[in-house]
């Protein structure tokens, strides 16, 4: 089994990439991997409570990111500090996250086998 980390650092409907990097949490999940996932930068809103992504033309990704538990995905962090740059506190996200710290994030990456970002 692998250790692997996503690291989502895009906006959530700016793109395609959390749909796509969510696929492949999924596929990788499904194979019995031992998946985390890291949001940091603008990252840090795709897990904002309260989301309203119809303006934008896009699927709630909430859902999605709550039925990760049933894959045992479960290990999920933040970098502090981006979560303060966007005026962000702990409270405001709908998953259990662990806080990281900047410094601490290439330490925290070593611990990964392998380390993919969006």
């Amino acid at each position: 089994m692998k250790n692997i980390l996503f690291v989502m650092n895009h906006a959530p409907y700016g793109g395609t990439a959390l749909q796509e990097t969510l696929d492949i949490v999924l596929t990788a999940a499904v194979f019995d991997q031992h998946i985390s996932l890291l949001f940091m930068d603008e990252g840090v809103y795709q897990i904002k409570s309260g989301q309203n992504p119809q303006p934008y033309a896009k699927k709630d990704t909430s859902a999605i990111f709550k039925a990760l538990e049933i894959y045992q995905v479960e290990d999920y962090y933040l970098e502090t500090e981006s979560a303060a740059e966007h005026g962000l506190s702990m409270d405001d996200f709908f998953l259990p996250v662990k806080s990281v710290c900047r410094k601490d994030i290439h330490d925290f990456m070593q611990r990964f086998d392998v380390v993919f970002s969006d």
